[in-house]
Parts: structure tokens; sequence; C-alpha cells
């Protein structure tokens, strides 16, 4: 199976890569889901984290020019490989959105992330990646509290403001900041993060991500057991998508065409629009067009019945909105949004002769500038293998939004 994968920087050149996808099983945590005579491996969400999810297997980029990297506020600019892990690709800002993870604490987290079993050290600054850009200013911001305390109570910042040779023997934190602006800028990389705990600044583990100036260039496995919290306990949970299923009728080949006569209305796959919900569109006429076709529980009358899921490795539809629409070329792989907007699922090939449906997620990368709308970039990051399908099995349709 190949998928063609462009990425470009925004309002740049084009930059194409076509990657032959292994076909990596997925080790997924399921549960029995049944509907009638009609049954399925669905995703069991009470113990999927980002931490489980399979690799992403293709390679790719986005470098945001400077002047966009001022009007968001920060930089959504990444690399990433075949292979890496998805928690090291998504910034926290790619999917609040999808799951509020700008409301969680690390207090939150650790009470809803599930065990691991390898032994951890204790966690420091230096874990929680956001603190390395933060300032003493922005770290009074985000946590008031610390206004009122002395400089000794919070020994990162002693420490941060002695070596710029600031001598503010019992000064508040508040004081410290007033009189000495320029280390009250300075960024907390300016010291050893590794030498202090989470604790050793007061009301860090209470306070809310979001307030943390730049939390969204957080990447997930930057904040300590995020990666561990699954997504049935996110503050906004993941839908399950099994208020609409349908049955695997029958699957097709690489042999299909795009039918002129097969118009949107037999597709259940296609874009994602603004607003977040997926807009059915047709396989191009006379273009490589592999699908599942799908039965309904009310038989003929159904609403899903003879409708069309299409391959998104051959086909490709436009995707994104706002500024960052034009990443990629503008195009995602044909799918739908199943389980919400965390990420888009897409049929990614098609055995014949087993009558078995492969699926992969895809991910975007979004922001949002202060006073504008949201703006994302189509759903190009993966595909993270995802669970099968065979003929006659039930498949997991969701509302598409």
């Amino acid at each position: 199976m190949k998928f063609k994968l462009f990425l470009l920087t925004a309002f740049a050149s084009l930059f194409p890569l076509s990657v032959s996808i292994a076909e990596t099983p997925t080790t997924t945590p399921t549960i029995d889901y049944s509907q009638g005579l009609y049954k399925t491996a669905a995703p069991d969400w009470s113990k999927i984290t980002w931490d489980t999810l399979p690799p992403v297997q293709q390679p790719g980029f986005l470098k945001i020019p400077k002047n966009l990297i001022s009007t968001f506020g920060y930089d959504p600019s990444r690399s990433w490989t075949a292979g890496q892990k998805v928690d090291s690709v998504v910034m926290l800002g790619d999917a609040d959105d999808a799951f509020k993870m700008s409301a969680l604490s690390l207090k939150a987290i650790g009470t809803v992330a599930l065990p691991t079993t390898t032994t951890t050290t204790k966690p420091t600054l230096k874990d929680f990646g956001l603190m390395q850009w933060q300032t003493p200013k922005t770290l009074v911001k985000a946590i008031p509290e610390l206004s009122n305390l002395s400089l000794s109570e919070v020994p990162p910042l002693a420490d941060l403001f002695s070596r710029n040779g600031a001598g503010l023997g019992s000064s508040t934190i508040s004081q410290a900041i007033a009189s000495n602006p320029q280390a009250a800028n300075l960024t907390l990389d300016k010291i050893d993060l590794s030498k202090y705990s989470l604790d050793s600044i007061s009301g860090l583990d209470k306070t809310q991500l979001g307030k943390f100036k730049s939390w969204q260039q957080a990447y997930v496995n930057q904040i300590p057991k995020l990666s561990q919290v699954p997504f049935d306990k996110m503050p906004q949970p993941i839908s399950s998508g099994i208020d609409v299923v349908g049955i695997a009728s029958v699957v097709l080949g690489t042999s299909e065409r795009g039918d002129a006569k097969a118009g949107n209305d037999y597709f259940v796959s296609g874009s994602v629009v603004r607003g977040d919900r997926t807009e059915e569109v047709a396989c191009l006429p006379g273009i490589e067009c592999s699908y599942l076709e799908m039965g309904d529980f009310a038989g003929s009358q159904g609403g899903l019945y003879g409708k069309r899921w299409a391959s998104g490795s051959s086909q490709q539809v436009s995707g994104g909105y706002g500024i960052l629409a034009a990443v990629n070329g503008g195009k995602e792989p044909t799918g739908r949004l199943v389980y919400g907007s965390g990420f888009k699922v897409a049929l990614t090939g098609v055995n014949e002769s087993k009558g078995t449906a492969d699926f992969g997620l895809f991910f975007r990368i979004c922001a949002r500038p202060p006073f504008q709308q949201k703006t994302c970039t189509p759903y190009f990051i993966g595909p993270v293998p995802w669970l099968p399908v065979s003929e006659n099995d039930l498949v997991i349709v969701g509302t598409g939004r």
C-alpha cells in the first residue's frame, strides 16, 4: 500500500514525499460490541490513551513563517519521523477543542491517569515541558498566589533572580519582578530545572495547563502522566461513535474507479470542514476508488444502506480551514470524524479476497490566534493503524462530528 503525502510550509513551496506503508498490526484495547446478530471489536476508551496509540507510519514536518508565529502567539512548527509515538507529535493546542486538555492540572491528571508498569522517578520541573519558556512574570500571571510569597519560598525563582545578580533579600516575588524587570522576563530554561521538584513552586500542581503562557506548544508527552489519561476521562470525553453503526456488506478493491453517477450522497467519507463536521465527497470519476459498502439494520430503507466508505489511500479531498488550510497542498485522505474532531478515521486499504478493510487515524495541527477563529491544517499526520473490519462485521460510523 502506498500513500502520497505532500508537506509544505505555509504559503511556501511543495515538497512531495512518497512512502511505502508497513502493515503494522494494532494492539488497541477493545471490547466486544454487538447489535442483533452482528458484532465488532469496538475501541475500549477506558484503556486507550495517547501512550497506547500505535506510532505514526509516515514522516513529515511543518515550518511556520515568523510573521505567523507572532500572529499565533506561539510556534506550532515541528517535524516527526516514521515510527514516532503520537504523543510526541501532537501538541496540546492541536486537539484542545476535542478533549479540553487545557482544563487539566497536574493534580487532576494524577487522579485519572492509568498506572504504568515501568518504574518512574519523581518528575521534576524539567519533565513539565512548558516550564522551560515560562518567566517569573508569566508564572505569577498563571499562579497569582505566588506574588505575595518571598523568593526564598520559591527556590527556582530565587535561583533565576540570583543568576541575574539580583540581591533581593526577603523581597516578595511581586517586589522582585517590579524592581528587576530584566530578570522578571528571563525564561526558566536559564536554570537547571532538573534540580527542582514539581512542588518547589507552590500551587503549580493545581493550576490548569491553559493558564500557562504558550501552553498550546507543549507536546502531550511533555506533561507528566497526560499520556496515560484514558480518552474517556478527558475533561471533554471522546465520543464512542456507536450512536451510528452500519454493517460491512462488501469490500471492493483497487480495480474500482470513481463513477460520475455515484454522487456525494452515495458516500459517508469525505472532507472535514469548518465547524469540524464531515462533508461527504464522492470519488473522482475514473480515479482508483476502492471502498467498503455498507448495509443497514433497517434493510434497504435504512439511511446507511448501500453507502460507501472510500479509501483514503487513493482519494484525497480538500481539508483544513483558515490560514493553515494551505498545508499539505490543502489535501487530506477522504474519511470521517467517527469519534469527534481529535482525529479523522480513513480507510487505508482493502483485501477483496479476504473481505477485510484496514483503517488508520490521521491527526492535524490547529491554532487559535487571539481574537480570531481557529485555523487547522488538513488531517495529514498519520496514518496510525486502527481497528480493521471484516465483511458482516459492524462498522462504527459515528455522527461525523
